[in-house]
């Protein structure tokens, strides 16, 4: 015979004190009670073995205790690195990270968003481009859902927003290769770039003329990197810019088979650096953001929306810099 469930009568019942009394010391309102009723509580709680039930708990207390966050690819590492930014944050808040990996994919992201607000989030990160402002609209703000844009999309001016230095970490690109003498470059970027790869390449102009510049269309990806071999190689860049690191592990293969060295025939930079980063030969030269940071900031200022839902849009700029390794020489 399956034994009865423990419920909060129960509870109140060994404990002495009133049902609601219970509720509130085990909803995190303890300060309104002495200490001895609390200990009570938790003492009756401990003995019986009780544990709320999420549902019940849930309707109580109009809280799921539970962020969504949507990113557009978790085999990319800056997305890992992220999300355990965003982890810790949420963890010592006591909230639960319910992660959606969207593959790229538009409609696939737009119908995480609808089965996020279906199953009742307290709030969503979103670190995706690919899904429009309309359907942020229509998907979270017309239904007043706490939201945040970060990294590779603007928020113009409807939501909070976490971004970095994209312009300037171009321009750190740019001039570390002019300064090793690289007169003709190319930057890999994909054909219909985010905002923010946007301001990367925009960055990078301020020191190259469009002459100079080869633009190779790109996935984000190993693979794309390792397929624009054949394009770079067709011309007269000696110096070449990667948007993300991924390209940048891509070209390293992709060269190789080609028969060319890094740095010796090519100079390579990429951008994020990811862990990966120190751990390839020649060791990558990279633009860095502060991805961990980028992570918890970003959650920190949704927990505050969720608290205070009228308080004025935050955004956010976090720097990034340039990490010389060994991916890039002088022109000879």
């Amino acid at each position: 015979m399956k034994n009865k469930a423990i419920t909060i009568k129960d509870v109140a019942k060994q404990s002495g004190v009133s049902i609601s009394t219970v509720s509130q010391i085990l909803n995190g309102k303890s300060d309104k009670f002495s200490p001895v009723t609390v200990a009570k509580v938790q003492q009756a709680k401990a003995d019986l073995h009780y544990e709320p039930d999420y549902f019940a708990r849930r309707m109580i207390m109009k809280t799921s205790k539970t962020i969504g966050v949507l990113v557009p690819d978790i085999t990319n590492p800056f997305f890992g690195e992220l999300i355990r930014g965003i982890e810790q944050v949420l963890y010592q808040a006591n909230y639960i990270t319910m992660l959606c990996n969207a593959d790229l994919d538009e409609a696939k992201e737009q119908g995480y968003l609808a089965e996020l607000s279906h199953r009742g989030v307290d709030g969503f990160i979103i670190a995706s481009s690919a899904v429009s402002n309309q359907a942020i609209n229509a998907s979270l703000q017309t239904k007043q859902h706490p939201f945040i844009v970060l990294d590779q999309k603007k928020a113009e001016g409807f939501s909070d927003a976490v971004l970095t230095d994209d312009f300037e970490g171009g321009r750190l690109a740019a001039a570390h290769l002019k300064q090793l003498g690289h007169q003709h470059v190319a930057i890999l970027m994909p054909a219909q770039a985010s905002a923010n790869v946007q301001q990367r390449l925009a960055g990078f102009k301020t020191v190259y003329a469009d002459a100079d510049i080869d633009r190779i269309d790109v996935s984000l990806s190993k693979l794309g990197g390792r397929q624009a071999v054949p394009a770079i190689l067709k011309t007269a860049a000696t110096g070449l810019f990667a948007v993300n690191d991924e390209i940048a592990f891509g070209l390293y293969l992709g060269l190789a088979e080609a028969g060319k060295q890094v740095p010796r025939d090519y100079s390579v930079i990429g951008y994020d650096n990811v862990e990966m980063c120190e751990y390839v030969t020649p060791q990558l030269t990279t633009i860095a953001q502060p991805i961990f940071e980028l992570g918890q900031v970003t959650a920190e200022i949704l927990l505050a929306r969720i608290k205070n839902p009228d308080q004025p849009w935050d955004e956010r700029r976090l720097p990034v810099k340039l990490i010389e390794r060994k991916s890039t020489a002088h022109l000879n």
